[in-house]
């Protein structure tokens, strides 16, 4: 696991467009407002482009990498079309599946499962219709928060509605597999649940 995944706060910032198919976002670091990682779809068909202008969109498939500045992938997330219910299959710098998640049906304001190799469940991302903000719990516990709403370092980046912030929890271990889950999952968040 790369280490740049051991942190625990990540700014994220869609690029904004208007006749834009692909979800291209920006993931900085707070506090030396650095870009740290990118968040590209590399390899989108002509078809699904096409399908992304209409209201088709939240059911095309996808492939999202996440990688340093550099080109050096950190994470792989696929999908493909989905009819009712999403799965996302989560993958490593190595292509090695990590885990996936799975949307739940009639959830209200968007829930998902994050699982691990084995299908167990080890986390769940539940949202609010209301607003972008989400939390990553399992029995009480919150492993993670995604939110527009951020008052510490990073608050001058906080510039469109395209801006959010990930706080993982200090509990959650270094180089464990379920921070990968959960950084993979705030960047499927717009193009599952919110677009």
């Amino acid at each position: 696991m790369h280490p740049i995944l051991n942190k625990n706060l990540f700014f994220v910032k869609e690029h904004v467009g208007m006749f834009k198919a692909s979800n291209n976002y920006d993931i900085y670091d707070p506090e030396t407002q650095e870009i740290i990682l990118e968040c590209r779809e590399p390899n989108l068909g002509f078809f699904t482009k096409m399908f992304r202008f209409t209201d088709y969109k939240r059911m095309t498939p996808f492939e999202v990498v996440i990688s340093t500045p550099g080109g050096e992938q950190i994470i792989k997330v696929k999908r493909g079309i989905s009819l009712f219910l999403s799965t996302v299959d989560v993958f490593d710098e190595k292509d090695n599946l990590v885990g996936k998640f799975k949307q739940q049906f009639f959830s209200i304001g968007g829930k998902f499962n994050l699982l691990d190799m084995n299908n167990k469940v080890v986390c769940t991302l539940k949202g609010k219709w209301t607003s972008w903000d989400f939390k990553f719990v399992k029995e009480g516990h919150e492993f993670a928060h995604v939110s527009k709403q951020w008052s510490g370092f990073g608050k001058e980046l906080f510039t469109s509605a395209d801006n959010y912030m990930l706080k993982i929890d200090e509990s959650v271990p270094q180089d464990n597999r379920l921070r990968i889950l959960i950084l993979a999952a705030v960047m499927c968040i717009d193009m599952v649940l919110k677009e």
